[in-house]
């Protein structure tokens, strides 16, 4: 993991300086005026997180509903241009290992004084969006507040009180609007992937993988986000000024290419049914279904972000959401989020946007896409270290696996994806081809750590 870190030019300390401003930014917040303790927020995260950066409430208006969603107020402690700022600017966005987190903010800040824990007043962006019966947004605004979150909660004890029927109001509403978002989103044409992580699961000194499906309670959770998004998007495209992320519509080569995907997995897709409804059909838990959404994954290339100030972009949508979208939802995690936020109070409020955001905007594109880079490149070699340390006991041995991905320029090489354990690496055959999809043994015959590396043979 060291090693990674040295390769890859990570800085895990923080430089005494920035520590101790950000010691004594957290024992000096700037807290606003307005007071918004009253509502009554919740937290749900992963078991374990100390770096909230939202907590949200709903309430029943009319025949529709009202959607509470608190922001951490990251500019409350970092002043602009200060040290924490530039040191966060170097560092575009947290890390996540499986043994810590290198982070983007002092943990003094993002795990303590600015992460919205339980029963602690915070400054916060306290953004207010109602909804129609259908829950389409009608009306969104954002404010900046004093707001104390009730309680912390994890997706996994959420999932199980709503299962029970014993689910606190708010949790029953979330699945009630997060089921009607998705219906929204299905509407508009947007996509998701179901996937299952491989996730890196630390046990005292024993290292192994494992694949995890998402909770529903995570899907609802991920739509009120996604609202929100759009709705800084709005704002922003509306006040001409701010940052926006983006995904360009895939062409028709790439479309038709899927389609031959499917066909060689045997998998039915109508040609009057579009891509997002094709995928919605596919089972992730199945071999075919496994390598086709795999194969999906290529549309997500060219994701980015865009600045503007004074006009609109013309090229702004995100084809996944098939809406205008804006990261601004996790700030403690994610440079960008800060800024898109102090775009939306500000127009919000009919104030200027602060000049430190509008200096920022035009070099906030090309952070975020290096920090995005690296921290691809460092989730990649730590799994790959990881498979390879979990296997490093076992070359010669044979395993059950899926053929998920063949390479375009040479069909006798591609990828295989475990079921136990919970790894994805290369395959080669010395057949014709590999067989896409298809249920096959495998033999292990390199796991080197050093060079995180696996290979299997096709049987």
């Amino acid at each position: 993991m060291r090693a990674i870190e040295t390769e890859l030019g990570l800085v895990v300390e923080f430089p005494p300086e920035v520590t101790a401003a950000a010691q004594q930014a957290a024992a000096h917040p700037r807290l606003p005026d307005l007071d918004r303790t009253d509502v009554p927020l919740v937290t749900i995260d992963p078991e374990g997180s100390m770096d909230l950066d939202q907590a949200l409430h709903f309430e029943r208006l009319g025949d529709g509903y009202r959607v509470y969603y608190a922001i951490a107020d990251v500019a409350a402690f970092v002043e602009p241009g200060g040290v924490i700022d530039v040191e966060a600017h170097q560092r575009g966005q947290t890390l996540y290992g499986p043994e810590h987190r290198i982070p983007l903010h002092p943990p003094v800040l993002s795990e303590g004084a600015a992460s919205l824990l339980p029963g602690e007043i915070r400054p916060a962006l306290l953004w207010t969006i109602d909804l129609d019966a259908m829950g389409e947004g009608v009306q969104v605004d954002v404010v900046r507040a004093r707001v104390t979150s009730r309680a912390r909660h994890d997706y996994a004890s959420v999932q199980k009180q709503v299962d029970s029927g014993a689910a606190d109001n708010v949790f029953a509403l979330l699945k009630e609007i997060g089921e009607l978002r998705l219906e929204r989103e299905r509407e508009r044409g947007g996509v998701s992937l179901p996937l299952p992580e491989q996730e890196v699961v630390v046990d005292g000194g024993h290292w192994s993988l494992v694949y995890r499906q998402l909770l529903p309670v995570e899907s609802w959770n991920a739509q009120i986000s996604l609202l929100t998004g759009m709705g800084a998007a709005e704002i922003m495209l509306y006040g001409e000024a701010g940052i926006v992320r983006t995904l360009p519509k895939p062409p028709d080569s790439a479309i038709i290419r899927l389609r031959r995907t499917a066909r060689g997995l045997h998998l039915e897709w109508d040609p009057d049914l579009d891509y997002p409804d094709f995928v919605r059909t596919l089972d992730p838990n199945t071999g075919p279904g496994a390598a086709m959404l795999n194969a999906c994954t290529t549309l997500l290339r060219g994701a980015g972000y865009v600045a503007f100030d004074g006009g609109v972009p013309e090229h702004i949508e995100h084809a996944a959401i098939a809406n205008e979208y804006a990261h601004t939802t996790a700030p403690l995690r994610r440079l960008v989020d800060r800024y898109a936020g102090e775009a939306c109070v500000a127009l919000c409020a009919d104030q200027d946007i602060p000049d430190w955001v509008r200096r920022a905007l035009k070099d906030l594109p090309k952070e975020m896409e290096a920090s995005d880079r690296l921290a691809h490149r460092y989730e990649r070699a730590v799994v790959d270290l990881v498979e390879a340390g979990v296997l490093a006991s076992r070359v010669g041995e044979t395993f059950t696996g899926v053929v998920t991905e063949v390479d375009t320029d040479d069909a006798t090489s591609g990828s295989v994806v475990l079921s136990e354990p919970a790894v994805e690496a290369k395959v080669t055959t010395t057949g014709d081809r590999l067989p896409l999809g298809e249920d096959v043994q495998v033999r292990l015959v390199e796991a080197d750590k050093t060079a995180r590396k696996v290979r299997f043979e096709l049987l």
